[in-house]
Parts: structure tokens; sequence; C-alpha cells
């Protein structure tokens, strides 16, 4: 059996995400990690070539936002890098994710016994989503708590929306990645297993700078905030009391920033009235099970 994992990223130093760490977390795991790297203008290739390891292969990328509108070019570039990949299972990880070593058994046992299952298209993560340092985190009703991360590597499995998830789509075109028409849901096992999403921990600057890039990328607009980015009461959301991934040790003890506790931009989904008054009910009368929510997977086998 062998596994792969991919990812595809840009300017990951600039923008402070911990694409380091995450490439790190699954490497003693993986047979080799493919990196679709874009053209940037800062350190992020060399800071991937410093890992300094066989399993690793960069491939040269251009962003084509003109044709990849609305975010869609992020599922291009992660359909590119799963494209170079020669694994059965393919292990999919964004540039702000990081895996949990204690996991790492739990996943290659997984791969294993279903390798010949063809049932099983797909695992399933839990998700952690961090917000603002490394103590707290989001788990209401607009936070995904679960998402497919391990694909069977075969050619009609896509990349799907903004890079979100994957589907089937057998007769693709290359570029209608918001297209449901053609597509269905994967079938997926839950995998027990979970996904520390770093992507809003950042200094305030450079969060308000990954943001407009974000938005930009999915609206063609090149300015959403001209002002440092605010996280609202911190008290307000679960502290984090376990370990967090061997591999983010030195980049959580090097956190040299005071968490903006300003009111957060109301763009964000989980600051609208509907959001909050779901999770509200989610949280205090359905235990924290999600109510009404969209998944882009079919569950058909659940963790113990």
């Amino acid at each position: 059996m062998k596994i792969s994992g991919f990812t595809f990223c840009k300017d990951t130093e600039s923008l402070y995400y911990p694409i380091v760490e995450s490439i790190r977390s699954i490497l003693p795991i993986v047979d080799e990690y493919v990196v679709a790297l874009g053209v940037s203008t800062d350190e992020t290739r060399n800071l991937i070539q410093a890992i300094n390891s066989p399993k690793l292969k960069i491939i040269d990328t251009k962003w084509d936002l003109g044709l990849y509108k609305n975010g869609t070019v992020h599922a291009q570039q992660t359909d590119f890098a799963k494209s170079k990949c020669e694994g059965e299972w393919l292990i999919y990880l964004q540039a702000d994710e990081v895996i949990h070593e204690k996991d790492h058994q739990k996943i290659i046992d997984a791969c294993a016994a279903h390798l010949n299952n063809p049932e099983i298209e797909g695992f399933l993560f839990d998700f952690k989503h961090f917000w603002g340092d490394y103590d707290h985190y989001q788990e209401g009703h607009s936070w995904y708590d679960k998402e497919i991360r391990i694909i069977r590597n075969r050619p009609d499995i896509h990349s799907w929306q903004s890079a979100q998830s994957f589907r089937s789509i057998p007769n693709f075109d290359g570029v209608s990645y918001r297209k449901k028409e053609g597509s269905r849901k994967l079938k997926v096992a839950e995998l027990g297993a979970t996904v520390y999403h770093y992507g809003w921990v950042r200094p305030p600057e450079i969060m308000a700078k990954k943001v407009n890039k974000i938005y930009e990328i999915h609206t063609g607009t090149k300015q959403r905030m001209d002002y440092a980015f605010g996280w609202g009461n911190l008290q307000k959301l679960s502290v984090y009391r376990e370990s967090h991934p061997s591999v983010m040790k030195n980049r959580i003890t090097a956190m040299n920033w005071t968490v903006n506790q300003g009111n957060e931009p109301e763009f964000m989904r989980h600051n609208r009235l509907s959001s909050k008054l779901l999770s509200y009910v989610e949280k205090n009368l359905f235990g924290g099970k999600k109510l009404f929510g969209h998944h882009n997977y079919k569950i058909i086998m659940q963790s113990k």
C-alpha cells in the first residue's frame, strides 16, 4: 500500500501559513508528498525545500484567476497536485491544516483495512478551528465540524468548490468546480482523527492581509479590510485544554502578538443573527449536534 500526501500553496510565508508544520505533520506516514507551488514572492519555496526530505515533490504552477473564478482556483490547484500523486490513498492537507501524531497509526490502519473495500471512497476527519490564538476555537453552526481529507486515487474524484471537500465528477470539464449537476457525494468512513485548523491564528495585520487575499480570489475585488483584524470576545468561545501536534510547538512558543478583541468583521458568517441563534439552540438543546447543515459527503461507516 502506498499513501501520498498532497497540497497546494502560494506566498505562505508572508501570510503566516504553517505550511512546514502541515507537511511535517504527516510526512512520517506518507510515501511521497506533492506540493503544487504557485508563483510566490516570499520564502515559501526555501522553507519547503529546507524540510529536506526525499519524499517531497515540488511542482511549479501558475494560478489563473481569470479562468478559475469564485475561489475555484483553489480546487484547480488541488486537482493539479492530486494528478501527480502515485499512492492508492491520498491525504490532503491545506497549508493551515495539521495532523496530530497521535492519529498516525489510526490513519495507517484505516487505509490498510479498507484498501480493497471499494465502498469506502474516502475518510472523514473531525475539525478543530482555532480562533485568534492556540487556546480558543470555534464550533458554532457556521463552522464545519467534519470534512473529507483522505480520498482514493481515482480520476473521477475531484476537488469541490473552493477546495473544502471532494466529489465524484465522472465527466468533469476541468473548470466547473461549483456545478452540482453530474456530481455526487463520496461515500466515506468516519476516521475519528482530527484536523487542527490554524487558519485564523495570525498577527492581526497579517490576518487582515489574508482576508483581503481570499476576498480577491473569490470576488476579484482587491480589498475588504483596511484595518487590523479583530477576533471579538474570546471569553465566549470554547477553551482548548489538550495537546497540539508536536510539530506546532515552536510556532506556538513564538506567538508574539496580542489578540485584538475588538469588534469582529460583520462579514463573518458566524456573526449573522441566524447563525448565532442556531448555534445557541444546537449547543444548549441538541448537545452540539448541527441542524440543517449541508454536508459534502455520505457517511456509510461511523467511527467506533
